[in-house]
């Protein structure tokens, strides 16, 4: 692995660690658990799943590279992707979506919650990221796992990250019906206000939904 590529996967490795980390940190402050997948009347199996298996890979594959190489030697993405140019804008993205994730997540302060459960969600946040964002942390999740593909590319990073894109819009899909259940009125203005991804104004159909 090149020195660009180490320095990508400690900040993933940095990324997961802190994580879990603020989310103890959060959980303590707002004197209840934060963890909320077993919860609730909607079935959060698969996302959660999705989510263990493309962050548990995200810190072993590339370990797994490093000590061993990749299993398929004519890997198709590895070829077409390889290059100092390609780890430069993968190392950024790496970046850019670590520090937009956790940042994002420490702004949620007492309303921050892992998964969804109808009576168990906190305040709607609507200020600093999440004015421009309904959903900061999983745009930043996103943006780490694109730039981790683009520094290590291979058919097993890939599927990892698509393995999070789908974890992320199931979970979106989720998490949206629970709030919209839970906060009523508040958060539907919301909704209408700010976009699921990024940007604000007149939400589409497809967005609101």
């Amino acid at each position: 692995m090149s020195g660009m590529e180490i320095a990508s996967y400690l900040m993933a490795v940095v990324y997961v660690v802190s994580f879990l980390a603020m989310s103890a940190i959060l959980a303590k402050e707002a004197g209840r658990p934060v963890w909320l997948f077993g919860k609730g009347s909607e079935k959060q199996t698969l996302p959660a799943s999705l989510f263990r298996l493309a962050f548990a890979g995200a810190v072993l594959w590339p370990l797994w590279l490093a000590a061993f190489g990749n299993p398929m030697k004519a890997d198709p993405l590895t070829v077409a992707l390889d290059g100092p140019w390609f780890d430069a804008l993968g190392h950024l993205l790496v970046v850019i979506g670590a520090c937009v994730a956790l940042l994002s997540q420490r702004y949620m302060g007492a309303s921050w919650r892992i998964g969804a459960a109808e009576g168990e969600q906190g305040a709607i946040v609507d200020s600093g990221p999440f004015a421009i964002s309904r959903n900061p942390v999983f745009v930043g999740q996103a943006l780490l796992f694109i730039g981790l593909f683009i520094v290590l590319p291979s058919l097993v990073q890939v599927a990892l990250t698509l393995a999070l894109l789908i974890a992320i819009r199931l979970q979106v899909a989720i998490e949206e019906r629970v709030l919209a259940a839970s906060l009523g009125q508040p958060y539907l203005a919301y909704k209408a206000r700010v976009r699921r991804w990024l940007g604000v104004g007149s939400s589409t159909a497809g967005d609101i939904a």
